[in-house]
This record gives structure tokens, sequence and C-alpha cells, in this order.
């Protein structure tokens, strides 16, 4: 399934934001490391050095060759056009990163996740956050929705516990807020915004998340460990 691939050109210059889940993150992240939906291999920049087994995999036809130009000088490094049902693999470190939200039988993939992880290992999960925040931004790019936090802390999945579940973004959902009601017809935010956004109002962001206790926010990062 090809999705459509200009929103991740544009938020691949989205280098603080990056850093910032990757922060969030790395603690949970052991070698044997598969990323579901690499996309142009934004996130995957942060940790491609630090493990000796690295799986990226994309459906997209176009991603996944970007990401074998991007890594193929890497030995660590696997690029897959596999589903999670098809890997016949198991791996401490399974990653979605803004991903879940494209598909839709949701609680289907964590579970399939869930099944491919060691015991021990961790299932990490970013998605946008807030389905009255719906655009046509979201439309266009094929969401299926956005998220209640409810539906992690709930932890339907049998032979987890969650590490960690969060908001991220603080700041992000009042711009996106404005941004729905000031640019309704708008579908891709420029450049521009995303420059101020990430630049600007993340390092900004960060420290209102700390201080609000991660209580608020246009993201959602929920961690599983598989016991």
């Amino acid at each position: 399934m090809d999705y459509p691939g200009k929103e991740l050109e544009i938020f691949d210059t989205a280098k603080i934001f990056q850093k910032y889940i990757y922060l969030h993150t790395k603690k949970y992240l052991k070698d044997g490391i598969l990323e579901v939906g690499a996309g142009l291999g934004s996130f995957s920049k942060n940790y491609i050095g630090k493990f000796n087994k690295i799986c990226l995999s994309d459906l997209d036809e176009k991603n996944n060759l970007i990401l074998k130009k991007r890594f193929s000088s890497k030995k660590n490094v696997r690029i897959s056009k596999e589903k999670i049902d098809e890997t016949k693999l198991k791996f401490n470190t399974i990653i979605y990163l803004n991903v879940l939200e494209h598909i839709k039988e949701d609680n289907r993939e964590i579970n399939l996740a869930i099944s491919k992880l060691n015991s021990g290992g961790h299932l990490i999960i970013l998605v946008p956050a807030h389905q009255k925040l719906y655009t046509k931004f979201d439309e266009a790019i094929g969401h299926c929705r956005r998220y209640d936090i409810n539906f992690f802390k709930e932890n339907k999945y049998k032979g987890t516990k969650i590490k960690k579940v969060l908001y991220l973004d603080m700041i992000g959902y009042f711009l996106y807020f404005l941004n729905k009601m000031f640019f309704k017809e708008e579908v891709y935010p420029s450049k521009f915004k995303i420059f101020l956004w990430d630049k600007i109002f993340t390092p900004i962001t960060i420290v209102l998340d700390y201080l609000s206790f991660y209580k608020f926010g246009k993201n959602i990062l929920c961690i599983f460990e598989k016991e």
C-alpha cells in the first residue's frame, strides 16, 4: 500500500522533535530492532549507529528505495517490505512512530507486534492524539483516527505491562488547533511552519511538557514491555 509521502519529506526536517522522541525512548531500545513504517529513516538516524541488528521496514516502494540509498553502507541495517505477520524473526524492540493511525485493525497489529517480541522486549508506539484535531491533513495522509490516551492505559494486551504512557508536545496541540481554525483548506503545512514548530516551539514545549507532567499534548507515546 502506498501512503502519500509529501508529509515525510516535510517532517524529515524536524530534527529537534525527532531527538526529543529519541530521548524519551532510548532506554527502551535494545539490540535486535524492527522499525515498522520507517518512512525516510528520519527517526532511525538517531539510533542507527548504536546497535548491531536493525531492520527498517516500509511497504511503500519509494520509501523503501530511499531507505536503501540512505543506509546501504550500514552493515547492521536490513531493509524490508515485510508486514509484521510475514516476518519469522523475533525482536527485542519494535517501533511504530506515526504508523498505527494508518492501520484499520490497530488492535490486531499491536497483538501481532507483541507476538514478535522476545520476553523483556519493548513495543514503542507514537500516535497523534485527540480526534477533535482531525483535519484534512490527517485525511490526506491516510490517518484512520487520532487517539485518546485511555486506548493505551486500558492495556488490552495480554502478557504485557506499560512502562510509559504520556502526552507530548503541548504547544503543538495549540498550534495544530489554531491551524485547523484559520487554515481550514490547508492540507499540508508549509516548510516554514514546520521550521517554526520544530526550531522555535519544540524547545519550549520540551520544558512545558516536563513541568505539566506530560498530561497534555498533540501526541501520545506508549511503551509496552513483554513479560
